[in-house]
């Protein structure tokens, strides 16, 4: 099955077409977040470059974040039209399992991404012969908070960090498209090869939205 892998989440944007688990090619643009202007350029030289057209796609996986606001909600749409319009299915999967895929030996692994202000997001994953198992779900933490956890519930446990929630102890900070792909295919199948409804995980609000939240309450106090 040839899938179609799409990630807007960061400012990196990136495209890639696999077989199964296998990289056929993929396309990583860094140009800031223009995305809405780069991908579906991207989609279309990934394609001609693979000598395919989007009726060989048989799966599109999107990257739902957390990440950018306006780049994971422009992935998942693109996904969401390219699957119905071709009626196959779509997966999606989160940044921080993403970031686990970069780990090859088993053991923890704490997957993080810089939220600003000591703040990241966090999930925390177990890999044995080669199957991920989320051990806590994604979510919008202090680091203090993230490393007390570790520190505290997983003690005795061998971890490796990724990510740059936590850059000092990180051993990656690379959101490979090459691995959402193979995620989004191990989800497929784990989902009995049916698709699911997709949906953005900000895990929390928009700055906008945060910043008019303080302001009412100023003016309420």
């Amino acid at each position: 099955m040839k899938i179609l892998c799409i990630d807007t989440s960061s400012k990196l944007c990136g495209v890639a077409i696999l077989e199964d688990t296998t990289l056929i090619k993929k396309i990583e643009l860094n140009n800031g977040l223009t995305h809405s202007e780069s991908l579906m350029p991207l989609v279309k030289q990934i394609l001609e470059e693979c000598n395919l057209t989007l009726n060989d796609i048989g799966l599109l996986v999107a990257d739902i974040g957390p990440g950018s606001f306006t780049g994971i909600r422009i992935g998942i749409a693109t996904a969401k039209a390219f699957a119905d319009s071709l009626n196959i299915p779509c997966i999606g999967i989160n940044s921080l399992e993403t970031l686990a895929y970069n780990v090859q030996k088993d053991g923890l692994i704490c997957s993080t991404i810089d939220c600003k202000n000591d703040n990241c997001y966090f999930a925390l994953y177990e890999l044995k012969n080669g199957t991920f198992k989320e051990l806590e779900k994604p979510v919008s933490e202090s680091i203090s908070n993230v490393l007390d956890l570790l520190n505290t519930k997983y003690q005795k446990q061998n971890i490796t960090f990724v990510g740059d929630g936590i850059k000092e102890k990180s051993i990656s900070n690379y959101l490979d498209v090459k691995n959402l792909g193979i995620a989004g295919f191990n989800k497929f199948v784990s989902n009995n090869k049916n698709g699911e409804e997709i949906l953005p995980m900000y895990l929390k609000k928009p700055q906008a939205e945060r910043q008019l939240e303080e302001k009412l309450k100023k003016l309420g106090e």
